[in-house]
């Protein structure tokens, strides 16, 4: 189940304690600081963050009315500026897409943990252990409509989360100037049959060690992109938004949005899915 959450951090004065939301009140006294920060939309426990550092803190509102706290390790700062920079232009280009952005704030926790080698969608604010490149923050911005505001069942649905997430890196190269979503499907479907991609269907990815590995990120991106080259580009963006409209501040499962694309495209759907979700080994030319 999914709650709002007050939390409450102190910590030394001089360093700063990040969280969802909003930052509701800070105060020092004493020699300690305290932070206090209010997630008022619901959210996932496993979405949620108290980190800690000395950081350079910028804060500001987009033209939208989203508030940006962003909190930047110094060491990662000259890096990661002109990336949290376009956060504004990601979120208005994501929101074109899949719908209004699904929380008041956003923004971005950059630390400096080279050794942690993820990032992490962290409800309205993602926690990213370096400097992120272009593609991550458009990564993880998404997850804030597909991982966060609407969010898995069971934890066999994890394609929901991160193919949809991948597939917005893909949309975005592809109207900013990059490769094609199909150009990018096309030089991963070219692997041969023996490479990991093909290693499990995204749609049932076994055991828990195989929930975070690229066949759910890549396959499950494929699938979306199959889908698209199935219903066309307007109907295909409308169940991208219906999704993210009737699932919002909950939860949802595959065999939910296999529903909706049926009923929006108005299409059997269930070979494609069968095919690019649940068969093993690599799937026939499309």
């Amino acid at each position: 189940d999914k709650s709002s959450y007050d939390i409450t951090v102190t910590v030394p004065e001089g360093r700063t304690a990040v969280s969802n939301g909003v930052l509701v009140g800070q105060r020092t006294a004493h020699g300690h600081t305290t932070f206090r920060w209010r997630q008022r939309e619901p959210m996932a426990a496993y979405l949620a963050t108290a980190t800690i550092g000395k950081f350079k803190v910028e804060q500001y509102t987009t033209r939208d009315g989203i508030r940006v706290y962003n909190a930047v390790d110094p060491r990662e700062a000259s890096e990661a500026a002109p990336v949290l920079k376009k956060l504004p232009s990601v979120l208005e280009w994501e929101s074109k897409l899949f719908g209004p952005y699904p929380f008041r704030n956003a923004g971005s926790i950059v630390d400096h943990a080279p050794d942690v080698g993820y990032a992490l969608e962290t409800q309205s604010r993602p926690l990213y252990d370096s400097a992120p490149d272009l593609s991550t923050l458009v990564h993880e911005s998404a997850h804030q409509w597909f991982g966060d505001s609407v969010s898995l069942t069971s934890w066999k649905d994890i394609w929901l989360n991160e193919g949809f997430a991948t597939y917005a890196e893909w949309l975005y190269s592809e109207q900013h100037g990059g490769d094609s979503a199909q150009k990018t499907f096309d030089g991963l479907h070219a692997r041969p049959a023996s490479d990991h991609l093909w290693s499990f269907p995204p749609g049932d990815p076994g055991s828990g060690e195989n929930i975070f590995d690229t066949p759910v990120y890549e396959r499950g991106a494929m699938a979306l992109h199959e889908l698209r080259t199935a219903v066309g580009d307007r109907a295909f963006f409308g169940i991208l938004r219906a999704w993210a409209a009737e699932h919002h501040d909950g939860h949802g499962t595959t065999a939910q949005f296999v529903r909706l694309a049926e009923r929006k495209s108005g299409k059997d759907l269930n070979h494609l899915f069968t095919t690019w979700l649940y068969s093993s080994g690599k799937p026939n030319e499309p």
